[in-house]
């Protein structure tokens, strides 16, 4: 690798961007055409890639020795969270204000970014923290992935996503029930009301809890838990303003209303069935499996001490269906975005969701593909995320050796470049 010059430094620290530079790939993956092209320099321009052509000098940037992939975009984390044991979850939630949990969330923006994950989508966190850190690294206040939001989940009272599950009378109502401002909703007046709450945070899509969830102190995990009505309510009001909709989902039933009801991702997807596969594919709606967060809650309901007696059942009950639940749905042919629920296990370890993808029976490639393409196209980021090519953002990252050959590889990345700015060589 050559020695890098002041200006090249300021760019491995992440604290400036040149107007034009050039990145040397030893070889670069054209996600698109599936192919390993070599020997190649991308030209970047003001954050974009402005050409990739034959490499003929040295560029700004050495990576003649490493293989080089577009960033990659995480379709499911929680920036704002972090996993831990029951205890000290609990002392946090009476101790820590939205403030402490800004600083600390901090710290997994900038691991994920340097896995790799130069993209994600935040999918729920109180008190307005997923957009309030959009918005500082959108300014530059702090280093992470570019991200997308939904703001606050909403959900039903009582059901997976209600901020005053687990707590005493007293405490539900110390401030008064949680409603439609708080992401929770009980009639179709209701949600379209938290739509528009959303919509006035300033969050760029929806996530809806459809069914009960693994790691809410509520008892069941896979219960339908909005009818028809306010299904249908929700995705109304979510296409008036332009949002997509995300859909947590675990059981059956709830997994085919919010299907029916014409949402364009189901999360997590544990309990599908045939009659669900067909409606995935007849509505064009996507899969995002979270494989890690199953193979982690799983592992983790082993241990007493680790999740509350509520959840460890629903965790060793739901957590070990989803890497075969992904494989049916694969072989089926529904489509797949990449995403692992990170947050649920730790930042920066997400791309262990390539491996268990392989290990399901997925292609390298089509794993990598689903990280690129797939997840671009489900955030409607098609023309300009999950490829390099002329116009797109330069986003880049490289590893040692042949992915395609050993996926685990994607888990030792090397070099990040995010907007024409490099943040790890």
């Amino acid at each position: 690798m050559k020695k890098l010059g002041a200006a090249s430094l300021l760019l491995v620290m992440g604290t400036a961007s040149a107007a034009t530079q050039t990145v040397d790939c030893g070889r670069l993956l054209d996600v698109k055409a599936g192919v390993w092209r070599e020997k190649v320099t991308v030209h970047i321009e003001n954050g974009s890639v402005k050409s990739v052509e034959p490499t003929k000098g040295r560029g700004d940037v050495d990576m003649s020795a490493m293989s080089c992939m577009p960033g990659f975009i995480d379709m499911h984390v929680h920036l704002s969270g972090q996993t831990q044991p029951q205890v000290d979850a609990l002392r946090g939630q009476l101790t820590l204000d939205a403030v402490d949990r800004a600083y600390d969330s901090v710290a997994n923006a900038e691991r994920t970014l340097k896995a790799g994950f130069t993209t994600v989508r935040d999918l729920g966190a109180n008190e307005g923290l997923n957009i309030a850190m959009k918005r500082a690294i959108n300014t530059g206040a702090i280093v992470g992935p570019r991200m997308f939001t939904s703001g606050k989940t909403i959900a039903t009272t009582g059901g997976h996503g209600d901020p005053s599950n687990g707590k005493s009378r007293e405490l539900r109502h110390l401030h008064g029930a949680p409603g439609p401002d708080e992401g929770v909703i009980n009639t179709p007046d209701e949600a379209r009301r938290a739509v528009r709450a959303r919509y006035q945070e300033g969050a760029d899509l929806i996530k809806i809890t459809a069914t009960g969830g693994v790691l809410s102190q509520a008892s069941s995990g896979m219960n339908s838990q909005f009818d028809d009505t306010e299904l249908k309510a929700l995705i109304a009001a979510a296409k008036d303003y332009g949002f997509r909709v995300a859909a947590h989902a675990h059981g059956t039933e709830g997994l085919k209303r919010a299907l029916k009801a014409g949402v364009d991702s189901i999360e997590h997807g544990t309990f599908m069935d045939d009659e669900c596969i067909a409606l995935f594919k007849k509505n064009g709606s996507w899969f995002v499996p979270t494989i890690s967060a199953g193979r982690f809650v799983a592992d983790k309901a082993k241990d007493a001490n680790y999740y509350s007696p509520l959840v460890r059942p629903k965790a060793a009950a739901i957590g070990p269906q989803i890497q075969g639940t992904f494989a049916r749905a694969y072989k089926a042919g529904v489509k797949i975005a990449f995403g692992t629920d990170a947050g649920v296990f730790p930042h920066g370890e997400n791309a262990k969701e390539f491996a268990y993808m392989v290990e399901a029976g997925m292609p390298a490639l089509e794993a990598i593909r689903s990280a690129t393409l797939g997840a671009a196209s489900l955030l409607g980021q098609s023309n300009r995320l999950g490829s390099l090519e002329p116009g797109y953002a330069a986003d880049i990252v490289a590893v040692a050796g042949d992915p395609l050959k050993d996926i685990t590889l994607l888990q030792k990345v090397g070099f990040v470049m995010k907007d024409g700015v490099v943040y790890k060589q």
